[in-house]
């Protein structure tokens, strides 16, 4: 099949929505399609130094536009990025029209950016159209919002009221018409889609972790019996959830002997901080800056949990890493997190008509059940694996072309 892939956003080497460009072309590509990607110009010459010394598959092409640089002012300094995203993604259309002319292709499918509320005019071609995975439609509780700066608030209500318009939006309703398939990366997302376009919707994830991790290749680290350490990744921003996992651990921490370590850095660390020494368990955390990947899969060897409290996380690539290094997890039931992980690979506590108490100290008796029972632990250490397995960028990529 001939499949042209639109990613704005594709780069090798690279994390987030460049990755997920990157990773998706090379995957579709060794499905044995036929795989032109159109992407960005100013995406040429990381893609070229790379090829330069690697191999490109026979089967796998590139199409490089932009618009004209007189526009590119819209986006500097991150401002109007939106907006030239939107004009791009009409030039793109043109483009992709006019190479469909000589190459008729099969299909196509729009990839990056993964947004549920930015339009595709890939559809129009009148060839199959699959839009995403896409994301963006997760929101946090609101009654775990209490916690929020105003700032905070006021961003994540003016978001809501954003999502909410999707489906008022006359683009978006272009695309979803013209769509054969869409595919969302939570339920969340999914109910932003109008009701009369349902019956084409998935629940997907975008993002994969690589099949080459130590734990899903049959190396498994030991649990230390003293304790468990426990581990969190990421941003220390409002979003993560900080202050719960800190306050749960802290609760565990009564009945059982843990350790945590966070990794990361970001605008909440001097107050996260602040809390960790008004607990009293300044001894027991560990704090860590960002390190490089191959330092953080040895990072990731050294503990027994990720813990990822994250109140709205499309995707969640630390929890695939820490699955595939073999990690149980305990996380919200939301988002990304939330769809990854099941009962067999970790704990997953449900949000719905709760509050920040009743969410501590269930993440506190996640704690202390992966601490106390060694069979529920291990169980779920194999279950994390197995799981990862499930989900490296070749399964998620096959489940998308295998429907």
């Amino acid at each position: 099949m001939k499949v042209l892939l639109s990613a704005y956003a594709c780069e090798p080497n690279k994390g987030s929505e460049p990755g997920v460009g990157w990773h998706w072309a090379q995957e579709v590509a060794k499905l044995k399609h036929d795989v032109t990607v159109l992407t960005r110009k100013n995406n040429q010459e990381v893609i070229s130094e790379y090829y330069s010394n690697n191999k490109q598959p026979d089967n796998l092409s590139f199409i490089y536009y932009d618009l004209p640089k007189w526009l590119s002012w819209w986006k500097k300094g991150g401002r109007g990025v939106r907006f030239y995203y939107f004009l791009w993604q009409i030039g793109a259309f043109f483009t992709a029209r006019s190479v469909h002319e000589k190459s008729k292709f099969d299909q196509v499918q729009h990839i990056t950016f993964v947004s549920v509320r930015q339009p595709s005019f890939m559809g129009l071609l009148g060839i199959p159209f699959v839009f995403g995975p896409v994301a963006g439609g997760d929101s946090a509780p609101l009654a775990l919002r209490a916690g929020f700066s105003l700032k905070a608030k006021i961003r994540d209500r003016l978001r809501d009221i954003i999502n909410y318009c999707v489906g008022y939006d006359p683009f978006m309703h272009l695309t979803f018409y013209s769509a054969d398939k869409i595919f969302v990366t939570s339920e969340q997302t999914k109910k932003l889609i109008p009701a009369i376009h349902q019956n084409k919707v998935r629940v997907q994830l975008a993002i994969g972790v690589e099949s080459k991790n130590s734990a899903i290749q049959g190396v498994q680290s030991g649990r230390n019996d003293s304790s468990v350490r426990v581990l969190y990744v990421g941003r220390f921003d409002y979003l993560k959830a900080l202050p719960l996992a800190i306050r749960s651990f802290a609760q565990a921490l009564k009945q059982s002997e843990l350790s945590l370590t966070l990794v990361g850095s970001g605008p909440e660390k001097k107050s996260l901080n602040t809390l960790v020494n008004h607990l009293g368990v300044e001894d027991k955390v560990h704090w860590i800056d960002w390190v490089p990947q191959n330092e953080l899969a040895r990072i990731y060897r050294e503990h027994d949990v990720f813990i990822f409290p994250s109140l709205r996380d499309s995707g969640g690539m630390v929890v695939l890493e820490a699955m595939a290094e073999g990690l149980p997890v305990v996380c919200l039931n939301l988002g990304g997190p939330g769809v990854i992980v099941n009962e067999g690979c970790g704990i997953s506590i449900d949000t719905n008509n709760k509050y920040e108490t009743d969410v501590i100290e269930e993440l506190a008796k996640a704690l202390v059940l992966l601490q106390e029972d060694k069979h529920t632990f291990y169980t779920m250490q194999e279950g994390a694996v197995d799981r990862a397995r499930e989900m490296t960028w070749a399964g998620v990529v096959g489940k998308v072309y295998g429907e």
